[in-house]
């Protein structure tokens, strides 16, 4: 059988997207990889997402799982960043993985696409059912998370596909997502998600007794202006106590972007909260 060349598979599917105006193709990192993102339904990833993968230094090495990866935004800006890193995307939702496998197959993206693979699974169904779909514990060096992180009982968007992927579906889903999250896991991984800043005690009850070194940096949408953001970073095994660090700014006063966050967006900041 002969398998389809990507570059004509990405080209095809350019073409029959052409005509779905409910999707848009974003160029990341300055045009280095590109994902066709839904336009009017679903969550688009922004610089959230490149924050999160700004902590992946250039050296990374080994297998990194991206959890709730939507489109692939954060899997394909970690491949990008680290030449030495295998990438799995993991995302709940059935639509959304297979954009995420369309995404693989764009010729921008052809060069990084044998390092990525995408696997349908949902993080919080019992842990049978994950391995049955192929999400196995204790297998990767690193570990990147966006996860639902607004609480449940505000506004629902009127799209499902959004409303699922940005709220949790109950007070205790955050605590047990980072806890699912930590068992994948190997022996002195790493775990870094972006989260809203008020959902930082859930957080830190999820990883507790699961990860050491946990060290928080808030994210500041402008000089003086209370945290919005926060990244979280911890390692498992170890028993280092936490550390809040400085913070940092996304605009300046004036509502520019700050030199930081244009650097994140180009791919060229690295977040380096390993210790």
């Amino acid at each position: 059988m002969n398998c389809p060349d990507p570059a004509s598979a990405g080209a095809n599917l350019r073409e029959a997207m052409q005509d779905r105006p409910e999707y848009r193709e974003d160029a990341f990192y300055r045009g280095r990889f590109h994902v066709l993102q839904p336009l009017r339904h679903g969550y688009r990833s922004g610089l959230d997402a490149l924050l999160l993968a700004a902590t992946l230094r250039p050296d990374a090495t080994g297998t990194l799982v991206d959890l709730g990866a939507g489109a692939g935004v954060v899997g394909l800006a970690a491949a990008c960043r680290s030449a030495g890193v295998t990438v799995t995307l993991v995302e709940k939702n059935a639509a959304m993985a297979e954009l995420a496998r369309r995404n693989l197959a764009l010729g921008e993206n052809a060069a990084l696409s044998g390092r990525l693979t995408v696997l349908q699974a949902d993080l919080l169904a019992p842990r049978p059912e994950r391995e049955a779909a192929g999400l196995l514990g204790e297998r990767f060096q690193r570990v990147l998370t966006n996860p639902p992180f607004h609480a449940p009982g505000g506004r629902l968007p009127a799209d499902p596909l959004r409303a699922e992927a940005l709220f949790s579906s109950d007070t205790d889903s955050l605590p047990r997502w980072l806890k699912a999250a930590a068992g994948l896991l190997a022996p002195s991984g790493r775990l870094t998600c972006i989260l809203r800043a008020d959902a930082l005690s859930l957080a830190l009850a999820g990883v507790e007794g699961r990860l050491g070194a946990v060290r928080v940096m808030p994210i500041h949408p402008r000089p003086g202006a209370a945290a919005t953001r926060i990244l979280l970073h911890g390692r498992k095994g170890s028993r280092a106590p936490l550390e809040l660090l400085p913070g940092r700014c996304l605009h300046r006063e004036d509502g520019s972007l700050d030199p930081f966050a244009e650097k994140v967006a180009a791919g060229e900041e690295t977040i380096d909260l390993d210790r």
